[in-house]
C-alpha cells in the first residue's frame, strides 16, 4: 500500500542572492521549505539553489527580477498568483543610497522607494489572497532599527524602513482575523554587501552583527509569533515601554479641537 508524502511548505524570498535573503533561504531550506528565490543576480541564485538542493533535498526555483522595474515586478506578481502553494513571503529586498541626501540623484531616490516600499507593499497584497488559504500563512517584512532611529542614517532609507514597520503593524490590526501572521524584523548593522553599495566600509561600523546570528534570532521571533522582532535589543522591556507609550497617545489624537498651546 503506497503512502502519500505531504507537500513541503513553500517560501518566496526576495533579495535572495546574498546577505540576509540568502541566509533566510538556507535556514528555511533546513526547516524543509521548498523555495522560490528572487533577486536580480540569477547566477548567484542558481549557485545557491544548487547548494541548497544538494544539502537539504528541497526544491529551489530561481526567478531573476529587478523589483524596481514595473514589468519585472508584475511578472513576479503573476508568478505569485499562479503559485497558490506559497505559504510564506519574506520581503527582504532592499537597498540604500551612497552619500547624503543632497548628494543623491532624484532618480536613485525614486528607485530606492520603488524597491524598499512599493515592491514590498505590492507583493504583500498579491500574496495575501493565497496566504489566507494556508493555516500557517505568513509575511516577514525586513525593516530596520532605523525605523525607530532616523537620526542615525540617511533620510530616504530610514523613512522607507519606517514605512515597512508602520505598514506591518497596521496589517496586524486590520487583518487580525485573516489567519495570516505578519512579522516585522528590525535589524541593526548587519554584515552584508549593502554597506559597499552605500559606499561605506562595514569594518568602520560599530556593533555589526553577523548575518547568520541575525536571521537565527529573527526566526526565533517568528517561531514565538512576535509582531516586532528586534534582534540587537538586549532589554525587551524598553521596546514594550516605547510601544505602550505610543499606544497611550492614540486617544489623544482623536480630538476635535487643537490643544490649548496652539490657541
Amino acid at each position: 500500500m503506497s503512502q502519500t508524502t505531504a507537500a513541503k511548505p513553500l517560501a518566496l524570498v526576495t533579495g535572495a542572492s546574498t546577505g540576509i535573503g540568502a541566509t533566510y533561504a538556507a535556514r528555511l531550506a533546513d526547516r524543509g521549505y521548498d523555495l522560490i528565490l528572487v533577486a536580480r543576480d540569477g547566477a548567484k541564485m542558481e549557485k545557491l539553489a544548487a547548494e541548497l538542493s544538494v544539502k537539504t533535498g528541497v526544491d529551489v526555483r530561481v526567478f531573476p527580477a529587478d523589483l524596481t522595474d514595473s514589468a519585472s515586478l508584475k511578472s513576479l506578481e503573476q508568478l505569485i498568483r499562479d503559485t497558490p502553494a506559497i505559504s510564506l513571503l519574506v520581503n527582504n529586498a532592499g537597498s540604500t543610497l551612497p552619500g547624503k541626501f543632497n548628494d543623491s540623484d532624484a532618480d536613485a531616490i525614486d528607485g530606492l522607494i520603488r524597491l524598499n516600499v512599493n515592491s514590498l507593499a505590492r507583493l504583500s497584497r498579491v500574496a495575501l489572497d493565497g496566504l489566507q488559504k494556508h493555516p500557517q500563512g505568513a509575511i516577514i517584512n525586513i525593516a530596520s532599527v532605523l525605523a525607530l532611529a532616523p537620526e542615525i542614517s540617511g533620510p530616504v532609507y530610514a523613512a522607507s524602513k519606517a514605512f515597512v514597520l508602520a505598514f506591518t503593524q497596521s496589517l496586524q490590526v486590520e487583518l487580525a482575523d485573516s489567519g495570516v501572521y505578519f512579522q516585522a524584523v528590525l535589524p541593526a548593522a548587519t554584515r552584508t554587501d549593502i554597506w559597499e553599495k552605500g559606499g561605506k566600509n562595514v569594518d568602520d561600523i560599530q556593533g555589526v552583527m553577523e548575518v547568520g546570528e541575525l536571521v537565527d534570532a529573527a526566526l526565533a521571533g517568528f517561531d514565538k509569533k512576535e509582531r516586532v522582532t528586534i534582534p540587537p535589543l538586549q532589554d525587551e522591556n524598553k521596546w514594550l515601554a516605547l510601544d505602550n507609550a505610543r499606544k497611550a497617545l492614540l486617544p489623544e489624537f482623536l480630538q476635535s479641537h487643537a490643544a490649548p498651546r496652539y490657541r
